[in-house]
């Protein structure tokens, strides 16, 4: 009976060691070895066998380990993402002439070996609500997506090199999804002094607003003439120069656009600006005059676009000028032997670093050789820069006055983000 009595008590020891806390459980062995001797003292014949249990203590230090591994793993990510969000918020970005993001030091990684120095990888979304209320009939109201870039911009090792990606995945009606998807994609070098040597998909200089990155645009929409004269990627070699009084963009491409067609025909694409002010660090502000064609065959249709332009900037009043007349184009609306012609004027002004106010007039002719025809635009914009071109918040109103078709009136809201 003691011995059966003394196999209770162990087995209740044994229990009890598997639960217990490490104070405890020192306590309960002590315990077990006193209880294990008396009882081979009454019996020396028989020995109890007591399970072992000096692995628990093992056991629950390797959780205990792998425990504080996780916690310093999420503490590290945590200080990160802190670090991340103070940069952000004390980001300042003053220079709204040129594109910038919100993440391109956590977004750059740089290379000690191989043919690349550094890859950036970033993304831009624009985003808008537009409520155009028409002359007669209902007012139509829609939120647009129009535009997500993905961009990948490297440099090769030496820093001469440079290539970027630009891939859109939205959703466009005017052509195929694959079309479209790849925007750029091109490599330049700087091996020339004061020139950039590209080959590739890119934007060519037709005008100075229809070359321009639409991550730097003024409106949420480009000019009549831009959008419809320019405003589409080709593929082919040019050479950019720039010098203090002159820079120019001098490119032969195929005449395909979006990657359709392998070769349907050549096209010249040439701009030169004059730059009177440029040696007189601003004193007197920026003047640029230029001008430049876009001439070339697709598909035995002849397309010739000349233009001119004239910007001034002074402190924090701007100005531009621009003018386009068509025989045939072969731009963003497409391939057309049509005769047209266009100008616009734009006026801003920096109210303070954040703040910017703008007022367009913008007329297009679709066709020279019918009357009646001629597209007017009035548009008053505000642009509130939150983190320069990376974060800024946009409001239009369009009145568009068309000589053929009913006026409307059209009320834009929209952000861009750039990451």
């Amino acid at each position: 009976m003691k011995k059966i009595l003394l196999l209770l008590i162990l087995g209740l020891c044994v229990n009890t060691t598997v639960f217990a806390e490490d104070e405890i459980l020192l306590e309960t062995e002590d315990f077990t070895t006193t209880v294990l001797a008396k009882a081979n003292q009454m019996n020396p014949l028989e020995e109890i066998q007591i399970p072992q249990t000096n692995q628990t203590p093992v056991i629950e230090s390797g959780v205990s380990e792998f425990n504080q591994e996780t916690q310093r793993h999420h503490s590290k990510v945590y200080d990160e993402l802190s670090r991340t969000v103070h940069n952000v918020y004390n980001l300042q970005i003053e220079n709204t002439n040129v594109p910038s993001c919100l993440l391109k030091e956590p977004l750059t990684h740089s290379f000690e070996k191989g043919p690349l120095e550094n890859v950036h990888l970033w993304g831009v979304v624009q985003m808008n609500s537009g409520t155009t209320i028409p002359q007669y009939g209902d007012t139509d109201t829609r939120f647009d997506v129009n535009l997500i870039n993905v961009l990948i911009d490297g440099q090769l090792r030496g820093g001469k090199e440079n290539f970027r990606i630009m891939l859109d995945p939205s959703h466009q009606h005017k052509h195929g999804f694959f079309n479209q998807f790849i925007q750029d994609f091109y490599i330049e070098t700087q091996r020339i002094s004061h020139h950039t040597l590209l080959i590739g998909n890119s934007r060519p200089g037709v005008g100075i607003e229809g070359a321009q990155s639409p991550y730097t645009l003024p409106f949420v929409n480009r000019s009549q003439i831009s959008r419809n004269l320019a405003n589409a990627r080709k593929f082919g070699v040019r050479l950019r120069g720039n010098y203090s009084l002159v820079d120019y963009d001098l490119g032969g491409y195929s005449s395909d656009t979006f990657f359709r067609e392998f070769f349907p025909g050549a096209e010249f694409n040439g701009w030169v600006n004059v730059k009177p002010l440029g040696k007189t660090d601003g004193r007197y502000g920026k003047l640029t005059t230029g001008g430049g064609i876009a001439a070339g065959q697709k598909h035995s249709t002849d397309f010739f676009v000349a233009g001119a332009y004239v910007g001034y900037e002074y402190k924090k009043l701007w100005a531009r000028v621009e003018y386009a007349n068509a025989d045939g184009s072969n731009g963003g609306s497409g391939l057309t032997n049509k005769k047209r012609e266009g100008w616009y004027v734009t006026l801003g002004y920096h109210v303070n670093k954040k703040l910017e106010t703008i007022v367009r007039y913008d007329e297009f002719d679709p066709d020279k050789t019918k009357s009646n025809n001629n597209q007017h635009e009035y548009t008053f914009g505000v642009n509130y820069y939150v983190k320069g071109q990376a974060l800024k918040l946009i409001l239009n109103y369009v009145f568009c006055q068309n000589d053929g078709k009913a006026d409307s009136h059209r009320i834009i809201a929209g952000t861009q983000i750039a990451i």
